[in-house]
């Protein structure tokens, strides 16, 4: 009926009211906390114009007293990074059992062994010396040519590493054709056939990576990254690899960034059913921290309201930089 036996406003007309009928809940144990963890003589990380805490390096024990305070503060789980002291042309630390993300798993896990949760980001770009996510056949500027397909042997490899130092959850990242399937393959012949695979399958060349390569030390050295990551305009693209991800035996799919793309969230989430991550990635963090900080906007209410926007597209699970600020917001 319209207006004015229909009035819209009646059910937001105190707390109580917007509280009984709110369609979207934010948990904290909703939330990923990503982690960046360096050896021992790896280079330090550029300084930046901006305060971003949640960016900063850390130590082995550095990660695990964070992680304990991710536990304390209710948070899901946390997203390992690893920064190698030595790269190479085909990124050996990311697969070396005694490599800086195994250790750091290993010492998680034993000092936290109720949680939380342990991911472990698969990809090779943090340990090539030219920063791409594959094996490099030719560096000239533009594009690169990356081997897909010698690149699959790394990455199963190097998921098959941290299942074995107990990860719980391992995340391939790097966009290759194929990655989900070798992946499965080679974990289920090593014998981790309960190591759920949580694939970026949503990936996009994005304007909003720049903190987290400055954290990481993943700049590419030439070129870019659009030969294998998707373009922003291409949405059904992006749905497709998402459905591939799925035929090749992923347990949850990722769609990163976010805050542009709740139209992917939700697309996914529809046509494939399963949980669904989305990564509110560095950039997006900063922009928040920036407004923050010249007055612009309340964090917190930002925050909490990006948050529970992407809850609302689709999003069972959100990896974020605000996680731990969340949560204390949220209890």
């Amino acid at each position: 009926m319209a207006y004015p036996h229909t009035r819209m406003r009646r059910l937001r007309a105190s707390a109580g009211l917007r509280g009984l009928v709110r369609e979207t809940g934010l948990r904290a144990e909703q939330l990923v906390l990503p982690l960046f963890v360096a050896e021992a003589g790896a280079p330090p990380a550029p300084e930046g114009p901006l305060e971003l805490p949640a960016l900063a390096r850390l130590s082995i024990s550095g990660a695990v007293e964070r992680a304990r305070e991710a536990a304390q503060a209710g948070l899901g789980a946390v997203l390992v990074f690893g920064v190698p002291a030595h790269k190479d042309a085909e990124g050996s630390g990311a697969y070396d059992d005694e490599g800086i993300v195994a250790l750091t798993v290993r010492a998680l896990k034993q000092a936290l062994p109720d949680g939380p949760l342990v991911i472990t980001d698969v990809c090779l770009c943090e340990y090539t010396d030219h920063g791409h996510c594959g094996v490099a056949r030719e560096t000239g500027p533009h594009p690169p040519t990356i081997d897909n397909d010698a690149t699959l042997e790394l990455l199963a490899r190097t998921a098959v590493s941290h299942a074995r130092a107990g990860a719980d959850i391992v995340a391939p990242s790097d966009m290759m054709d194929g990655r989900v399937g070798a992946l499965r393959a080679e974990l289920d012949s090593e014998g981790y056939t309960d190591t759920p695979i949580l694939a970026y399958s949503a990936k996009f060349a994005s304007a909003f990576y720049g903190p987290f390569r400055d954290a990481a030390g993943s700049t590419p050295a030439f070129g870019d990254r659009r030969s294998y990551q998707l373009d922003p305009a291409n949405g059904a693209q992006a749905l497709r690899e998402a459905v591939l991800d799925v035929g090749e035996g992923a347990d949850m799919l990722m769609v990163k960034p976010a805050l542009a793309y709740g139209d992917l969230i939700a697309a996914v989430k529809r046509e494939t059913g399963l949980p669904v991550a989305a990564y509110n990635v560095s950039g997006e963090y900063a922009m928040v921290r920036a407004a923050a900080a010249a007055g612009a906007l309340d964090e917190r209410e930002a925050v909490l309201e990006i948050l529970t926007s992407l809850a609302r597209a689709g999003a069972d699970t959100i990896v974020t930089y605000h996680a731990l600020d969340a949560a204390h917001w949220l209890a």
